[in-house]
């Protein structure tokens, strides 16, 4: 009898990869593609390297998948990855001084054109400049307080998932979410007030 690969857990698709099943990784993909985009999107404004920064971590669960402990979340495990691979990208880019335009459709994809029209085209550019303007405030914030709200809002993780990817406890996951909203609406308020 077949089983529904949706019904598999992300440890029974490790270890049947270990075992040889090379497309367990494509289902592995399918689950977590777009929101570890999402997140390396919004850390490195430029999609090209998100998606780059994204195949690199497939390629890495994949090359690790012999030392993967199943004791241990594979959630957190693979944001801790592309966590690790996003830093690596950006000091490359740095050292590069490669300056780099934020995409306007940063964490969304635009709507096909045959869905805009007079009625809601300027509600979805007041939209696409207001995500603009939440990510370019977000890159402003310190990293451990940032990449906690990417994780939190853009991987949708619980606050114990965080903890256990960027190595804390739990209140000081929470603690980095809340005070980083804090900030990242004080300074969303000053642009607003800087463009009155």
């Amino acid at each position: 009898m077949e089983v529904d690969d949706s019904l598999l857990s992300d440890v029974d698709l490790m270890d049947q990869l270990c075992a040889g099943q090379k497309n367990r990784l494509e289902i592995l993909m399918r689950r977590y593609y777009q929101p570890l985009l999402r997140v390396a999107w919004s850390k490195l404004l430029h999609r090209q390297s998100a998606e780059d920064v994204v195949q690199e971590t497939f390629v890495a669960v994949y090359g690790a998948r012999e030392s993967y402990n199943r004791n241990f979340s594979f959630r957190t495990w693979i944001w801790t990855i592309l966590l690790n691979l996003c830093r690596r990208e950006l000091k490359r880019q740095h050292r590069r001084s490669v300056v780099q335009n934020i995409d306007p459709d940063i964490l969304h994809s635009v709507p096909p054109a045959g869905i805009i029209n007079p009625e809601n085209g300027l509600s979805l550019l007041l939209q696409k400049e207001r995500r603009q303007q939440v990510v370019h405030a977000l890159n402003q914030l310190p990293e451990p307080q940032a990449d906690a709200i990417r994780l939190r809002f853009y991987g949708e993780l619980a606050y114990d998932e965080i903890s256990l990817t960027i190595n804390c406890s739990l209140s000081g996951a929470k603690r980095r979410v809340k005070t980083g909203l804090v900030k990242l609406a004080e300074l969303l308020q000053t642009e607003e007030e800087h463009e009155a």
